[in-house]
């Protein structure tokens, strides 16, 4: 269920190869929900893919109850048709993840081969001849002009394939809009992360990479706190839930498991998704519980309350905090490579790109080209890590709720999009969270041990 938060986002985004200055426009990603994605996304159709015939609805015979054969009920009510359109939307997703990341390669040896990168900083000190200004020109130069040149790559996995596969209820007019506001918050963003991390280069150059990693750590932070507030408004209007039973009981169950959240909010995510999304993120004064209009249309009381509990199994186990140690830790040793492998490029091809040294903001290609392959070296590691929180929170979730039949619903509502049960190599290299067929698996298996209780 991807209804983590912001901050994670932000976290694996950065991680990931600072593709949030990499993909130029990290907006793109972060436009529709600032991905506070709930338990992701499927789309709506007119035939309904799950079977709602209670008959065909596994057995609550507690005396005969058996978890496999109730997950494999459960798993039969996807037809075949959403199983196939599930199976190539999911295996065409990796194939777009590979080309994304030797297209976003190449678009940074384009920079740097044909000198443009070194042009760019050149323009730069025309200008001003203080070094923090500098640098956030180059990064204004850096984000609109692979902007343009990685758009046909953003287009087709933003827009186009979204269209094709039912996901998108958006007009191009509504894209291009989203895509204007995303690059509006890059150019900002993108520019005080550079300078910040320029600064802590060009002070430390021995141990550079250290602060480096601290500083960009620290800056999301910062974009944790901010986010619900001023970032995710700029794409989605919040307006407080209305009053009424399910209300009462998501802030029951927030009070209860000790989230500080006093309202709950709905946001207008259906004028460009059909995907249905929920949140609580912030922190320090800003935590919030947000779902998504397409959530409040198709999911029942029961299937929110799970969405919302498990999210709040994600607060009140420390998410944040373990996900701020376990990035902190994947960015060092990311700044490490970065530095052994910038060394060693640069004395190789440095002069043929212009670069000076890796305090030179020209060399931020050839920075982001390394940190990209560490990142994907590191997919099945961080993956893992991910999952193992997400069914630290399914289970909070569970307890919480009790609700493992709303859970197993909503579950295979993604399965609209993401196969439900891929093969576990497949699940570990690809997969940052369960299978639908593994967490509806647990669910049952949760609902086994309690003999009186559970839904049915």
């Amino acid at each position: 269920m991807r209804i983590i938060g912001s901050y994670r986002r932000g976290l694996v985004a950065l991680a990931g190869a600072l593709w949030v200055l990499a993909s130029a426009a990290p907006g793109a990603a972060a436009a529709p929900a600032a991905d506070a994605q709930a338990m992701t996304e499927p789309p709506v159709s007119d035939a309904p893919a799950l079977t709602t015939d209670p008959a065909l609805q596994p057995t609550t015979s507690r005396q005969a109850f058996d978890p496999e054969e109730a997950t494999a009920a459960y798993l039969a009510t996807l037809d075949e048709e959403t199983r196939a359109t599930s199976k190539e939307y999911t295996e065409g997703g990796y194939w777009l993840g590979i080309i994304g990341l030797f297209y976003g390669l190449a678009v940074a040896f384009f920079l740097l081969n044909t000198g443009l990168s070194a042009r760019m900083r050149e323009v730069a000190e025309r200008i001003s001849r203080r070094k923090p200004l500098q640098t956030a020109l180059y990064g204004v130069q850096y984000i609109l002009i692979t902007t343009a040149l990685l758009l046909p790559l953003s287009v087709y996995s933003g827009f186009l394939r979204e269209q094709r596969y039912g996901f998108s209820t958006q007009s191009l007019g509504g894209y291009v809009s989203d895509r204007f506001i995303g690059l509006a918050v890059s150019l900002v963003l993108v520019s005080i992360l550079l300078v910040l991390l320029y600064g802590a280069i060009r002070r430390a150059p021995r141990t550079w990479w250290l602060w480096g990693s601290g500083v960009s750590l620290a800056f999301l932070g910062v974009i944790a706190f901010i986010s619900p507030v001023y970032l995710a408004p700029l794409f989605n209007r919040y307006e407080p839930l209305d009053e009424g039973p399910l209300k009462d009981r998501v802030l029951a169950m927030a009070r209860a498991n000790g989230v500080p959240a006093d309202e709950v909010y709905q946001y207008d995510a259906s004028k460009r998704t059909t995907k249905i999304s929920a949140n609580v993120s912030g922190f320090l004064g800003t935590t919030r519980i947000s779902l998504n209009d397409n959530l409040l249309d198709r999911g029942t009381d029961e299937e929110i309350e799970a969405v919302v509990a498990h999210e709040i199994g994600h607060f009140v186990l420390h998410a944040t905090r373990e996900f701020f140690v376990f990035f902190g830790i994947v960015l060092v040793v990311g700044f490490a490579f970065v530095r052994w492998g910038f060394d060693r490029a640069l004395a190789r091809w440095g002069s043929r790109w212009g670069v000076r040294d890796v305090s030179d903001v020209a060399g931020l290609p050839l920075f982001l080209v390394l940190f990209s392959l560490y990142s994907a070296a590191i997919t099945p590691i961080t993956n893992g890590f991910i999952r193992s929180t997400e069914v630290e929170a399914d289970i909070y979730g569970l307890n919480a709720a009790r609700e493992p039949d709303g859970f197993s619903t909503i579950i295979l509502k993604l399965g609209e999009y993401r196969k439900v049960d891929p093969g576990p190599l497949e699940e570990w290299l690809f997969y940052d969270h369960p299978s639908a067929k593994n967490r509806i698996l647990m669910a049952m298996r949760w609902k086994a041990e309690q003999p009186e209780e559970g839904s049915d």
